[in-house]
């Protein structure tokens, strides 16, 4: 009887590490074309800028779809990249899919919450990240305002608004 217990024990241990290594196969399954274009963005922006260390890289989709990466260049200064990309998710080819600034030369992502905390009454749920508006390198704001969630772009370079805010329906 308790190496029946023992026996069925064990095959519960290997069914859930079976079980959690699937789940585990399935995420990477489902990430690896997400993972892929991070990859060419970044291996593009090195190829093409002076970034040299990579601290975050996020995907950014309006009207143009662009990879924003933060990282240090050769002189171990701020910057950021701008990769944009086509709709298959290959980097665009030729002049302007790369653009770098250093962070320096335009407005941080605190200065813009700040700034949106102050322009926008009752703000919650303040989510900043890089992005490209209407050709512009600019900040995308997400947050949530009077009852509606709302999307409001930030120019990179002085802070100024350039295109919102946008109402996402209430469903």
């Amino acid at each position: 009887m308790l190496k029946n217990k023992k026996k069925w024990i064990f095959l519960g241990i290997v069914a859930f590490l079976l079980i959690v290594f699937g789940l585990y196969r399935y995420y990477i399954y489902v990430t690896q074309d997400i993972r892929a274009q991070e990859t060419a963005a970044i291996l593009k922006a090195k190829q093409e800028t002076s970034l040299v260390k990579v601290t975050e890289a996020q995907k950014s989709v309006w009207d143009t779809i662009c990879w924003a990466i933060e990282g240090l260049d050769k002189d171990n200064r701020p910057i950021m990249v701008w990769v944009t990309m086509d709709e298959n998710g290959k980097v665009k080819p030729g002049e302007g899919a790369v653009h770098e600034e250093l962070l320096s030369n335009g407005m941080s992502e605190n200065q813009i919450k700040e700034k949106a905390t102050k322009e926008i009454p009752d703000v919650k749920k303040l989510k900043v990240v890089p992005g490209m508006y209407n050709g512009e390198y600019a900040w995308q704001l997400f947050y949530w305002s009077k009852d509606h969630y709302y999307y409001q772009f930030y120019r990179f370079s002085d802070g100024q608004s350039i295109g919102g805010p946008f109402t996402l329906p209430n469903r």
